[in-house]
This record gives structure tokens, sequence and C-alpha cells, in this order.
């Protein structure tokens, strides 16, 4: 799914309706029409790029600039403590829409939203591994 199919490419060309806050010709925020929290806000480029794996990094860097100021007005908005800021890619993660958004989930203390975080321990030499694998990958041409 992309362009014509993709809901978040109807919101950003305003085919189908938002509650904007934010939007210059490459990004758009607005309000999740499912929210976590009240002030739950997602982040997209306008241009259909499906994860973090497709964008071009100058698309991402415009997009991840906005962060700060648009992370501030939301916790000051909603009047909350804390803020979560979540990209999910790939289905197994919990991405839902296959565009690429950041969400930004107002927090405050005991709101029953959790985060399950399961912390493990790597055995002896498996992190050595994993790390010479990913540095391994980051060196060998993009496929």
């Amino acid at each position: 799914m992309g362009g014509s199919d993709c809901i978040f490419c109807k919101i950003g060309r305003g085919d189908v309706p938002s509650l904007r806050v934010l939007e210059t010709p490459d990004l758009l925020a607005f309000l999740d029409i499912g929210p976590l929290a009240p002030g739950h806000t997602l982040l997209i480029p306008k241009r259909h790029h499906e994860s973090v794996l497709d964008v071009p990094p100058d698309v991402l860097a415009r997009l991840t600039s906005a962060l700060p100021p648009l992370a501030g007005s939301v916790l000051r908005a909603s009047g909350a403590t804390g803020l979560n800021i979540l990209q999910n890619t790939g289905r197994s993660a919990g991405q839902v829409v296959p565009h690429l958004h950041f969400h930004l989930i107002p927090r405050r203390e005991g709101d029953s939203l959790g985060f399950l975080w399961n912390a493990s321990k790597y055995a002896p030499g498996e992190g050595e591994a994993v790390q010479a694998r990913i540095i391994r990958e980051l060196q060998s041409p993009a496929r």
C-alpha cells in the first residue's frame, strides 16, 4: 500500500480530514484518531515512505528536527509530565499503518498506559557476536 491507497498519504493530501497541529511542505503532525492519551499526536512525512528503512536521510532529518518543538508543545498543551516518542518499523514491531510515523504520547504518573520492557542479558560472547554482525552490515554495500 502506498500513495493513493495509504491513509496517511490521504491525510497528508487533505483527502481525509484530520486535526492538524503542524504542517510544512514536507511534513504533517496531527492528532491520532485513536489517542492513548489526550494530545497523542502523529508526525509523518507527506511523501510516502514505509519506514525508516526507505526514507531518504534528508527527509528524516527534516522530520526529526520538528520533534523538539512539537514535543514541547504537546507536553505543555496536554499538561502531561512526560512523553513517549515512539516509532515502529514493521508489523512485528507494532506498525499498523505502513507509512513512516512517530507517535508523541503524553504521559502522567499512574496513567495505566504501561510499557513492557522485558530487559535481558547477553550470554558470554553473545553481545560481541551481535556487535560484529551489526558492524559487518554497516560496512557492507546497501542492499
